[in-house]
């Protein structure tokens, strides 16, 4: 299983960080170590004081394909559930600054949480859902993936012309505004159009 993810997909993230605006999608991965499956307690790594959550759509790829045409993206996933992609931003803006790849800050044990995944038909319109993350009770994102700078479907066609796409493999489609630092003992829940989908708690 490879878990695929998306950077700077969403404008005011990209505000946020003050980031440049891609020309085209950013793309980096984690491995398989970096899932924590629903009901898993994500503990904070000693290496970073300031693991910021990343709340985000996430794609199950459902067959293999390759050079996948954009107009025929969606028969390649049936289901869809909501992650997120826990980043160390000190060690990341460390990285940045040095022109180094991104792996230690993104890529770590756990550092990619899922929820149980859904039927996409639980949906009328994939590039018009809410979703959203509270810590203790308190909304930190809030995103609606039209303002996905790369749609879903572009983003599996654009991923097939460099990695050969297997079933199981997850896509996380980028994140909104609001990320901010995790810290022991935080509750974290996100939800898909108002529907809780993962609760997480912090060691």
């Amino acid at each position: 299983m490879k878990i695929i993810c998306v950077g700077r997909n969403y404008a005011d993230h990209i505000e946020e960080l003050n980031n440049e605006r891609p020309d085209a999608p950013v793309i980096f991965m984690k491995p398989d170590t970096a899932v924590l499956r629903p009901g898993e307690d994500f503990y904070h790594p000693e290496f970073s004081q300031d693991i910021h959550h990343e709340v985000e759509i996430v794609v199950k790829i459902s067959k293999v394909g390759k050079f996948i045409e954009e107009k025929f993206a969606h028969t390649y996933y049936d289901e869809i559930g909501i992650g997120i992609d826990f980043t160390a931003r000190d060690l990341q803006s460390k990285l940045k600054s040095k022109g180094l790849p991104w792996e230690l800050a993104k890529a770590f044990n756990g550092s990619a949480p899922i929820s149980n995944f859904v039927p996409k038909t639980d949906f009328p319109d994939l590039q018009n859902l809410n979703f959203s993350l509270d810590v203790n009770g308190e909304t930190r994102q809030q995103g609606n993936t039209s303002m996905m700078l790369y749609r879903i479907d572009y983003l599996i066609s654009f991923v097939s012309r460099y990695f050969l796409l297997k079933k199981g493999d997850l896509i996380f489609t980028g994140t909104p505004k609001g990320v901010s630092a995790v810290k022991v003992g935080d509750e974290l829940e996100a939800s898909i159009e108002g529907k809780k989908m993962m609760t997480l708690f912090v060691k």
